[in-house]
């Protein structure tokens, strides 16, 4: 009799990813590359939100909280850089941002990049709001599943 053998999903870093929650794939490895560029690149309290389990219109959110409109511009630079070599183009790109801004979104399609200021991010609560979702808190590289 053959014995069924018990297998674990795991993201790009390895990590167990609960039953619960979507498998990782091509895109899942775009928005985790994405989310580890925004921290390597000084964006703060990086998280990634794995939506597809619940909602159809996107897949991915990655939050970052940005400290001055130079350095949101300066990770959008990094944005654009990283998409252009994926073949991946901005929707709705011809929105204006105002320097003053304390959100900029970024709309790929299947990942939504929201860059806030830490009021804006205090504010709005989108880890609670969104807090259904599978949540990975990404620093200095790692990532760690977050609850609220």
């Amino acid at each position: 009799m053959d014995e069924e053998q018990e297998t674990n999903t795991v993201n790009v870093s390895g990590e167990a990813v609960p039953e619960n929650k979507s498998p990782p794939d091509k895109h899942y490895d775009t928005a985790f590359q994405l989310a580890l560029l925004l921290d390597e690149h000084k964006g703060g309290q990086v998280v990634l939100i794995d939506l597809r389990p619940l909602y159809g219109w996107t897949d991915f959110f990655i939050l970052a909280t940005v400290t001055s409109a130079a350095q949101r511009a300066g990770l959008r630079r990094h944005i654009k850089d990283f998409i252009k070599d994926k073949k991946i183009r901005i929707l709705n790109e011809n929105r204006k941002n105002r320097k003053d801004d304390d959100w900029d979104f970024i709309d790929l399609g299947g990942t939504v990049i929201h860059l806030m200021t830490e009021k804006a991010r205090d504010f709005y609560e989108l880890e609670r709001l969104w807090s259904d979702g599978h949540i990975l808190k990404i620093h200095e590289g790692q990532s760690q599943h977050f609850e609220y």
